[in-house]
């Protein structure tokens, strides 16, 4: 097959303007249920900044308490109380990274069962991440999955969350 330069030019023109623009990154939340807490999808281009957030735990109640002097989940609060405290730490990293709340495409929520109740708490995982997202200051959700699992890495730690977020350059 042979290529002229009636094909080539129009070609380098067209790849040249895709690179001068290729550099505008974008993310597209899609959310297909307005009722819905979370969105159906994260639409991430390429040329993105992205951080990925290990699972974080929750702080102990009593900020005088170090993570090894933790009994029991009356040292962290019920699943509400513990997502809110892990919600803001990954704040606390984001915004130390120059990202904010709004910016998290991603969120993987690992759930143990509350004792005190003897099941998976998911109500009070739906409130605590209720205080971050679609709120004033960050009407925003991101993509969300939830699992139960059998244990964390201590029993009084009810949930761990990881995250990641995105944002233009």
């Amino acid at each position: 097959m042979r290529i002229t330069s009636r094909f080539v030019l129009p070609l380098a023109g067209a790849v040249a303007a895709l690179l001068s623009t290729g550099a505008q990154a974008q993310v597209t939340k899609l959310k297909s249920n307005p009722k819905s807490i979370i969105l159906d999808a994260a639409d991430v281009k390429a040329g993105t900044d992205m951080i990925f957030l290990s699972g974080q735990l929750a702080s102990p109640l009593d900020p005088a308490k170090s993570m090894f002097d933790i009994k029991g989940p009356e040292d962290l609060g019920d699943t509400e109380t513990q997502t809110i405290s892990v919600l803001g730490k990954i704040k606390k990293i984001l915004e130390s990274r120059g990202y904010a709340m709004s910016d998290v495409i991603k969120l993987t929520l690992f759930v143990a069962a509350d004792p005190k109740l003897g099941k998976l708490d998911f109500a009070g995982a739906n409130a605590g991440f209720k205080k971050f997202f679609e709120t004033e200051e960050n009407p925003t959700t991101t993509t969300r999955s939830t699992f139960q699992v059998a244990a964390l890495v201590a029993p009084a730690f009810l949930i761990e969350i990881e995250a990641i977020a995105a944002k233009k350059r």
